[in-house]
């Protein structure tokens, strides 16, 4: 009996609230990082994003329009250009692009990171208001300059940021 009490407790903490609240990496910071799985998701999103065009530009063409699926593509469209910008600004630009001043040697590292970055929300943003492939063409060509800019010659071993004395 003494074991069931403490996992029925666990159980119900789970169930009745903060359960769907460890979605997000945390911000403590852990240490743990999954840089390269973020940018998986980030190809994820932007195909995504790309497949949902094509299916509103193709459902939109039809002689009957299937408006249910149409609204269903366009949603679709819309919530992975914000989860795409979610990844962007909540991972990266919170967590993982560490600010430099201008003085700093790495200040054009930094310039140049952010400046990718704000361009990604940018055409995430586009990417809602469009239907036009070649926005989806921009955001994975961004997202390969940024992939080499954070990443530099390593592809897949980023290395972090310096300690603070």
């Amino acid at each position: 009996m003494r074991k069931i009490i403490p996992c029925a407790a666990l159980l119900a903490a789970l169930l009745l609230g903060g359960a769907g609240q460890a979605v997000a990496h945390c911000e403590i910071p852990c240490g743990i990082y999954g840089d390269e799985v973020r940018f998986y998701i980030l190809e994820e999103h932007i195909a995504t994003i790309e497949k949902s065009m094509n299916m509103i530009t193709k459902l939109s063409a039809e002689a009957d329009i299937d408006h249910n699926q149409l609204v269903r593509w366009i949603d679709n469209k819309e919530t992975h250009a914000g989860y795409f910008q979610e990844i962007i600004s909540q991972y990266f630009m919170t967590q993982r692009v560490t600010p430099a001043e201008p003085e700093d040697e790495r200040y054009p590292d930094y310039l140049e990171k952010i400046t990718l970055l704000h361009r990604l929300l940018i055409g995430a943003m586009k990417a809602k208001q469009t239907t036009d492939v070649e926005v989806a063409g921009e955001l994975t060509s961004l997202l390969k300059s940024f992939r080499t800019a954070y990443f530099g010659a390593r592809p897949g071993a980023h290395r972090p940021p310096a300690e603070k004395p």
